[in-house]
């Protein structure tokens, strides 16, 4: 497929600290030489990463998005080999080629009146690339795992998985915004609107919204509907624990008897480098519960965890916090 970079083991060889005595979760990890081989593997996930974050700042955000998959894979293919990780149950693929994109955006001059919209031209190119692997991947009977950029790239999953089970797909979105901001030029924050606008979004489900970062006018919308639904992260500051998971378990149960896929936003974390940074939100290990939870559902069609932004200093953290992610999802 044009737009995508295989990996093979050579790919990733120099990632990976080799240590006396013990094995690599990237010493085991499988490997295909073209996407008609994903039929062929026993592996049920397949690994690829999306390093853009033109969707982010086409919505007026924080450049970063693009390192997260880097940060992931430094992190997630030097973790152990053993009982309970199961390298061989996944398949690397490898990453979307952003790189042309990604040059024109740096080209494009934040002075010109249409800066934003040219961006939004760029997405509408990743979109394509997203939504035609995506769909491959589910169509090979497999479940994607999907790091890094923006959350422009919700669209491309959505459309993807929908196109390959002929219907339209119902979606658990972990974040604090909505994003089904207006049909403007494509951006990280109407994924979601254009996946309703065309058809391919059935149930949507949005856990954790933050209220003040909500326009009144997505709240007039989505009040009007049946198939949206919310539950705001003030609504759950008091909570206990097991009142925590409660709501998530509600919020899976409006969508879970369709196939689904679910969004984790990195946003929705507090304190956690990601487009837009927030010093209030969900705790990590909490988001590790709601993954382990939303990983045993057989509907479950695909994870998309975005908008992390490492930076030098954090680096190593954001890596290490991807892979737990990826892990305690393929924990079925």
């Amino acid at each position: 497929m044009d737009g995508l970079k295989i990996y093979n083991y050579k790919s990733v060889e120099k990632l990976i600290s080799i240590r006396y005595g013990e094995t690599r979760f990237g010493e085991k990890i499988g490997f295909v030489e073209s996407l008609d081989d994903l039929k062929k593997t026993k592996a049920k996930f397949v690994l690829f990463g999306i390093p853009e974050d033109i969707g982010v700042r086409a919505n007026h955000g924080k450049a970063g998005a693009s390192k997260a998959w880097e940060a992931c894979l430094n992190s997630l293919l030097n973790i152990q080999n053993n009982e309970f990780t199961a390298p061989e149950n996944i398949i690397l693929l490898g990453e979307i080629d952003c790189k042309t994109e990604m040059q024109k955006a740096a080209n494009i001059d934040e002075a010109d009146p249409n800066y934003y919209a040219k961006l939004g031209d760029l997405v509408e190119k990743i979109d394509e690339k997203v939504s035609f692997l995506v769909e491959e991947i589910v169509l090979a009977g497999k479940i994607p795992i999907i790091i890094g950029g923006g959350h422009n790239n919700a669209y491309g999953n959505i459309k993807g998985t929908s196109k390959a089970i002929k219907k339209p797909l119902n979606i658990l979105n972990i974040d604090a915004h909505t994003d089904l901001r207006k049909l403007e030029h494509r951006h990280s924050g109407n994924g979601f609107s254009f996946a309703q606008r065309d058809g391919f979004l059935g149930k949507y489900s949005t856990f954790g919204l933050h209220k003040n970062y909500t326009p009144q006018y997505i709240f007039d919308e989505i009040s009007s509907v049946s198939n949206i639904k919310f539950h705001l992260f003030e609504d759950l500051i008091l909570q206990t624990h097991q009142g925590k998971m409660a709501a998530f378990n509600s919020q899976l149960e409006f969508i879970n008897k369709q196939p689904f896929g679910l969004e984790l936003d990195c946003d929705a974390i507090i304190n956690f480098p990601s487009s837009a940074q927030s010093p209030s939100g969900f705790a990590l290990n909490m988001l590790r519960n709601f993954l382990q939870i939303a990983s045993e559902e057989k509907n479950c069609k695909y994870l998309h965890i975005c908008e992390a932004a490492p930076s030098d200093e954090n680096y190593a953290q954001v890596g290490k916090a991807l892979s737990f992610f990826i892990t305690d999802f393929m924990k079925t």
